[in-house]
């Protein structure tokens, strides 16, 4: 994809999503489940998304998940209060009003923000496994969000009672559910007015910043990072974490800068992404450039997207982070310096994340586990305490607190940027520094992700691959090592298929929202050697799906 001219500026006023027309779209436009699948509800890797606009995320949808979710919860005999979050996107409050007024009509007690306010997707998790740790009822969350996804987007996710995002069997159900209810015209659903809600005593105010902030020092060595004066610059991206930095600085008397104290739907200040649009990304160098022109002025600067279940970590010499070099770094460094962690725990890597993790694990002598795109392969390990550390190559990972006991079971931002903060205090040298000695002493990765074109079709046909399906000996020049389209750290299906040689591989699997498939590539070789394996990716997979 060509890197659009206007990348990394903002956007002019005309080029700002039209709100009133968003909000008018949720409310007005109905999805046509039978005629336009698109439409449907569909649960990807986090939830479900779409714009108002396209009919993907309306009103009828949040009151059918919402209503799926209640009967779900009552199906399994979860009682407890259900916490709920949102992000700074337009769409969300909309969604949050929606998705309380079918769940007080279900009698689900809902805790939200004390005094209103967001609440990022890691603190909706650490509530309600602190819930479930010291309570006899079982609880839950949901949390409404995109992610980083566009202005105009929406999404809304259901955490089960592990923390983490609930597994393909929960949201399979719920979609189904959701469907049905919408083919049926909502019958079924119950609805309160406002007037409802407000009078059922079902929403209990819940104060989420001083849980989460009180309980940092257990999974992060904040008294490092204040002693050795850490200069941290933060940038929330617009997000809902943006209320968290100043009682985290207070508390464990941090230094501190957030640089952009904005809240505003149109995310206006987020500079235009590689393909012009606007995306909250942290790990985009484009949508971070307003950051990165003021990483002098720090040690360690650090941005979030909107819901904070990701980190960009940005060094003062160096610039932003590779995510997949940051998360080898974190690995080494967490092996390292987390004495109470067993030997034998495991440290998770997706099959599309960066060899120099396996390397790096390997060199280590600890275990690894690889599993499919999704944090949601995670949660169970890091709910036992049977991995430590859970990352994925789109800049999102957690991992378990000093004691080796679970601290969330969905990413985190928060502690990935505090720990690159934690790691430069301890070290003396900041991540990518250590990043770079990993380089000399592992090689150097060659690392690419690419879209291609497929019909919804092809896209079936990728996501059923069998590894007989595969003929070729070679990839590249090498000898194939591996084909697999099933993760060798949990036996699940990939859902498309990754190959290997020695020094390079290439996955390749659909998308679950566009007409494209993505291949990632890496090479431990050079340029040429990855821009060979592009080449040779697309003609294996083309000739596999017959284009």
């Amino acid at each position: 994809m060509a890197i659009h001219p206007q990348a990394g500026q903002l956007a002019s006023h005309d080029l700002l999503v039209n709100l009133p027309e968003l909000m008018s779209a949720y409310y007005l436009k109905k999805p046509r489940v039978a005629t336009h699948p698109d439409e449907r509800v569909s649960f990807g890797t986090s939830g479900h998304r779409g714009s108002a606009l396209l009919t993907s995320f309306n009103e009828n949808h949040i009151f059918a998940i919402a209503q799926a979710i209640a009967e779900y919860r009552l199906s399994k005999n979860i009682f407890g209060p259900l916490y709920l979050g949102k992000d700074t996107h337009a769409l969300s409050e909309a969604a949050f009003q929606t998705a309380v007024s079918v769940l007080t009509a279900n009698g689900v007690r809902v805790r939200t923000q004390l005094n209103g306010g967001y609440t990022p997707t890691p603190v909706i998790s650490r509530a309600v496994l602190t819930h479930n740790k010291t309570q006899s009822d079982i609880s839950d969350g949901i949390v409404i969000t995109p992610s980083h996804n566009p202005p105009e987007d929406g999404g809304i996710k259901y955490n089960s009672s592990k923390g983490g995002p609930a597994d393909k069997d929960i949201t399979d159900w719920v979609a189904k559910r959701a469907n049905a209810l919408l083919e049926a015209d909502l019958q079924g659903v119950k609805r309160f007015s406002p007037e409802e809600v407000e009078a059922s005593g079902l929403i209990e105010p819940f104060d989420y910043i001083s849980h989460y902030v009180d309980d940092l020092e257990n999974v992060i060595d904040m008294k490092a990072i204040a002693d050795a004066k850490i200069r941290i610059g933060v940038d929330p991206m617009g997000g809902s974490g943006i209320h968290y930095w100043e009682p985290i600085a207070k508390k464990y008397a941090l230094n501190i800068t957030v640089v952009n104290k904005e809240v505003d739907p149109t995310f206006r200040f987020v500079p235009r992404d590689k393909d012009g649009r606007i995306r909250m990304d942290c790990s985009s160098p484009y949508a971070m450039q307003g950051l990165l022109k003021l990483k002098d002025e720090f040690d360690i600067a650090v941005g979030n997207d909107p819901d904070y279940d990701r980190h960009g970590i940005v060094c003062a010499k160096s610039g932003l982070m590779n995510p997949n070099a940051y998360l080898a770094v974190a690995i080494e460094y967490l092996s390292q310096h987390r004495k109470h962690w067993p030997q034998d725990v495991q440290f998770g890597k997706t099959l599309v994340s960066s060899g120099m993790i396996d390397r790096v694990v390997n060199g280590l002598e600890r275990q690894l586990c690889e599993v499919p795109v999704g944090f949601k392969w995670y949660v169970d390990g890091m709910f036992e305490g049977t991995m430590a550390f859970g990352g994925e190559e789109s800049a999102g990972a957690s991992f378990l607190r000093k004691d080796a006991t679970v601290w969330t079971t969905d990413k985190d931002g928060f502690i990935m940027a505090l720990l690159a903060a934690e790691i430069l205090a301890v070290t003396g040298k900041d991540p990518q520094t250590l990043y770079e000695a990993q380089v000399a002493k592992y090689g150097k990765p060659f690392y690419k992700r690419i879209d291609v074109a497929a019909t919804s079709a092809q896209k079936a046909l990728l996501g059923a691959l069998d590894v007989k399906n595969v003929t070729q000996t070679e990839l590249a020049g090498e000898a194939i090592v591996s084909v697999l389209t099933h993760a060798p750290g949990n036996g699940a299906a990939i859902g498309g298929l990754k190959v290997s040689t020695k020094n390079g591989w290439f996955a390749a699997r659909p998308s679950g929202t566009e007409n494209v498939y993505k291949i990632y590539l890496e090479s431990f070789v050079s340029e040429d050697h990855l821009a060979e394996l592009e080449n040779e990716a697309k003609a294996l997979v083309g000739s596999v799906l017959g284009s």
